[in-house]
């Protein structure tokens, strides 16, 4: 723990994330973290470009007035991208021209001049990066500061992806492989791990054949912070530590706050306050995938034929539910327009399953909250964590066996008809629902016994201070 004996002034910590909100917000927590976990010594701050600092404030919103005290704003300016409206610098609110936002955080020619200049202005005592920032370790280095990577995903999506790496085969002719070939992975310590080629992080099927620089940057990082806490994937962080992923790894999961007192003035809360215990499916795919208005049709009379109670935050501006749908459903379904009170809405007693993208947060979140999850991977590593939620912990089911993928192009459209059996099955007394909501809260004791004093995430968040701090004073000598 830091002790008083430790140089009086503030060990200041510079955090830079990614430039979307499922990655900005598990950044702010994780610095109001650092800041309660080394109280009167770490001063950090959150670094994003001016359209992303109400997003900032947003999370900071959540740990209470308090927070806003703790954690500083900087901003630094967003590349110039052709073709994206000025503004617009997060993938979350970017629509079609995410892309673009994607192609241009990534590349250093762009991005890293006004990321550099920033850290080089403030001379941060540490540097914590998102690991798609992979230059980050490379400037705090010539600074002499240790840079640490933060992962929104876990150890068992983290090693999976770099068991792909070296498993992905293209063809001969240097071509992908057909979309019909898997990748099987054993000995991991789990038995075996299927994959699909279409159910793969984009680049993995684009892979060029040389060493990701996010990997390169990753063994020259100082640590490792990881969105999970040890309990609920001990085989894998255990693994992590043992192949040396990462000189010092730090599993501080869960950061965000415990949610709002039941009786939150929010329309959602009042509503699932009305129906009975584990009755209800939320219904939620992030903050980024984008959803066809095709299959948003036939999810909304997917939920319709379930005959059970849901709540659906939809994120699709502008569409509009079937003709005479909200008439039929009435009160056993209720629409949530952009973003939702998830953590709230989760904790709720009434919720009784997750339909998720399974996106990193909305799993971890999931969890905490003891719910079990129906599984709907789109894009990025969403399919692997689906594996941890359906095969490793054995907390979810698929909604659809069909055709999946990573590329938009390549999904097929899941029936109203898969949607309606997967949900009502899952929610019946006694179904595969029932089994995982058990296991589920098991774990959601051991996270909140993780954040406790004396837990493992309360000692890794404090470890990782300790850590910095000596890291400054070998410094200075």
């Amino acid at each position: 723990m830091v002790s008083s004996s430790e140089p009086s002034e503030k060990l200041r910590i510079l955090l830079m994330p990614f430039f979307v909100t499922s990655h900005i917000s598990p950044f702010t927590d994780l610095a109001v973290g650092l800041a309660v976990a080394g109280a009167g010594v770490v001063e950090p701050t959150i670094a994003v470009t001016p359209a992303n600092v109400a997003v900032v404030r947003s999370a900071l919103d959540r740990h209470g007035p308090a927070a806003c005290s703790l954690v500083k704003i900087a901003t630094y300016p967003f590349p110039l991208v052709d073709g994206l409206a000025p503004g617009v610098e997060n993938l979350s609110a970017a629509g079609i021209d995410a892309w673009r936002i994607d192609a241009a955080a990534v590349d250093e020619a762009l991005t890293r001049p006004a990321q550099e200049a920033l850290i080089r202005e403030r001379r941060p005592d540490a540097v914590v990066t998102d690991v798609h920032f992979f230059w980050n370790s490379a400037v705090a280095a010539e600074l002499g500061v240790p840079c640490v990577a933060f992962s929104g995903i876990g150890p068992f999506t983290a090693l999976t992806m770099g068991r792909l790496t070296d498993a992905v085969v293209t063809n001969g002719d240097g071509s992908e492989p057909e979309s019909s070939q898997e990748v099987v992975l054993r000995g991991f310590p789990w038995p075996e791990i299927r994959i699909p080629v279409t159910e793969m992080p984009e680049f993995l099927r684009c892979r060029s054949g040389e060493l990701n620089p996010c990997v390169e940057a990753l063994g020259r990082c100082f640590g490792q912070v990881m969105n999970t806490f040890f309990e609920l994937e001990r085989p894998f962080c255990e693994l992590l530590v043992r192949e040396g992923r990462a000189k010092r790894a730090y599993f501080v999961a869960p950061l965000y706050p415990p949610p709002p007192p039941a009786g939150v003035n929010e329309p959602c809360i009042r509503w699932l306050g009305s129906k009975p215990c584990c009755s209800v499916v939320y219904v939620c795919f992030g903050t980024y995938a984008a959803v066809s208005a095709d299959q948003l049709r036939e999810l909304a009379l997917g939920l319709e034929a379930s005959g059970k109670p849901f709540l659906w935050a939809v994120r699709a501006d502008g569409w509009v539910p079937p003709d005479g749908w909200e008439e039929r459903v009435g009160d056993r379904g209720m629409l949530v327009r952009g973003l939702a009170p998830q953590t709230a809405i989760l904790a709720q007693p009434a919720v009784g399953a997750f339909l998720t993208h399974c996106g990193a947060s909305s799993v971890l979140e999931a969890v905490t909250a003891g719910v079990p999850m129906l599984t709907w991977p789109l894009v990025f590593d969403q399919f692997i964590g689906e594996r941890l939620v359906t095969e490793v912990l054995g907390i979810g089911e698929r909604v659809w066996d069909g055709r999946r993928s990573t590329r938009y192009e390549e999904r097929e459209v899941v029936p109203a008809e898969a949607v309606a059996r997967a949900v009502a099955r899952f929610l019946e007394p006694g179904g595969a629902g029932e089994a995982g909501r058990g296991r589920a809260r098991e774990h959601a004791a051991k996270a909140h016994a993780a954040v406790a004093e004396g837990g493992s995430s309360y000692c890794d968040l404090r470890r990782l201070v300790d850590d910095l701090v000596e890291a400054k004073i070998r410094g200075r000598e």
